[in-house]
């Protein structure tokens, strides 16, 4: 059967569709461009539109790809994302899709906001199997060129945050690809929730320390106040409200509300999740 992979360009999704190609799964990516370069099979899908909800399907059959039977489900940019979701779904059960697995957050409870609703809606449906991994902070948003915290590692040397000394279990996208797969392509599922954490706690100034010890020079942790670091991510261009939303996570970090650790990444794949350092030398040149 075939995989669908919402969110096509992200982070997840192209270590999900690196897996399942290296394994020779069926699978497609979907969304509202192709990718420059991209060899996968694409559909046009945009949340926004749903005259788009119909062409992964339609795709699938163009191409002689057996019926999609399970999706990955990569929410929109915005706060109120769940009645599109919540509309696909009910588009994709339609079509015979029994399998459902949903990016959600470490933070985020079911029933709890955004992509907390639409993980109560999944678990009232009965007939199909679901998932929904909630990792904690991405090691990539450190790498993934363009983003914040790259740019100003790269350009400045510097990584800003409110977290204080509030320490994080990081964890790669590569990582929570390894779980996606096994929930979106194993018949039978351990459990219908995964915290996804990193093998080690670390402070912003220990990633600092790794990174420094990486490329050869000094990054430095400046650590902000909530109000300071808001007005910091402004002036990057982030809007208020997202803004306002990520200092407010970041005193989350502060106080403590990442500081634990779990086994469940080598629990569903066998391996233990990639240390930081790892991690950094791996991606060594986007700092250059």
């Amino acid at each position: 059967m075939t995989t669908l992979l919402l969110g096509g360009h992200g982070k997840t999704a192209l270590q999900i569709a690196a897996i399942l190609r290296a394994s020779n799964q069926s699978f497609l990516v979907a969304s509202r461009t192709a990718s420059a370069g991209s060899t996968y099979t694409h559909a046009k899908f945009d949340w926004f539109d749903e005259r788009t909800y119909e062409s992964p399907f339609l795709k699938a059959s163009s191409e002689g790809m057996k019926p999609i039977a399970s999706v990955w489900l990569v929410a929109p940019p915005i706060f109120e994302l769940a009645p599109p979701m919540i509309k696909f779904v009910e588009f994709a059960r339609a079509r015979e899709v029994k399998r459902f697995v949903l990016l959600s957050a470490s933070t985020i409870e079911k029933g709890g906001p955004a992509m907390g609703q639409v993980h109560a809606h999944l678990d009232t449906i009965k007939g199909i199997v679901y998932a929904v991994l909630r990792p904690t902070w991405f090691m990539d948003n450190f790498s993934t060129a363009g983003e914040l915290q790259q740019l100003a590692i790269k350009n400045d040397s510097k990584i800003y945050s409110a977290a204080g000394d509030g320490k994080i279990p990081f964890i790669s996208a590569k990582d929570i690809a390894k779980v996606a797969v096994k929930c979106l392509t194993n018949g039978n599922l351990q459990a219908k929730e995964y915290v996804l954490l990193g093998p080690k706690l670390h402070t912003y100034d220990e990633v600092a320390s790794i990174i420094s010890g990486v490329v050869g020079r000094e990054i430095v942790h400046v650590k902000l106040s909530e109000a300071d670091f808001t007005k910091h991510l402004i002036s990057r261009g982030v809007p208020l409200s997202d803004a306002e939303f990520m200092a407010i996570m970041e005193t989350g970090i502060k106080n403590g509300g990442q500081e634990s650790l779990n086994d469940v990444v080598e629990e569903v794949t066998g391996s233990p999740p990639e240390t930081f350092t790892d991690f950094a030398f791996r991606h060594k040149e986007c700092w250059m």
